[in-house]
């Protein structure tokens, strides 16, 4: 095989693979939450602002510093709330750096959220749920990975 053919092989099988990859839409895994896309506004309008369809509270509903201390400092309202996330470390974990953009895995946030062994107090919600889902995890999870932008 030349090599013109196995660049175009290699080609065709890569568009294949993302064709197979994106089969499947958001907005069918986010399920109570089918506009939420990896974007922090999306994810502050539908997310940390909104109770959604499955009862999950919204976030501001303790993270809110409007007539009250918020809950572990974190002040989740728009504004206030990029900031608070992207680069702070936890209040309650020592050590523990809230949103560390490109790496889900060690985002405090996404580990409160998953109730993760070793985090600190509850898993998030405090409520007992319902908690975020599977699909809206992977937004989370997603939004981080691609930097965390605030955008």
């Amino acid at each position: 095989m030349t090599r013109q053919r196995s660049t175009a092989a290699l080609l065709l099988f890569t568009a294949i693979a993302a064709g197979v990859a994106c089969d499947e839409k958001l907005s069918d895994l986010t399920g109570p939450t089918p506009d939420l896309e990896p974007t922090f506004a999306s994810i502050q309008g539908q997310i940390l602002n909104a109770t959604d369809a499955a009862g999950r509270q919204a976030c501001i509903t303790c993270h809110t510093d409007q007539g009250r201390t918020p809950a572990a400092g974190l002040n989740l309202r728009e504004g206030a709330s990029y900031a608070a996330l992207v680069g702070p470390n936890s209040r309650n974990k020592p050590g523990a750096t809230l949103v560390v953009p490109g790496d889900p895995d060690n985002s405090y946030l996404i580990q409160k959220l998953e109730g993760a062994p070793g985090i600190v107090g509850e898993r998030m919600p405090r409520t007992g749920g319902p908690y975020l889902t599977s699909g809206q995890m992977l937004v989370l999870r997603r939004w981080i990975q691609q930097g965390a932008r605030n955008d």
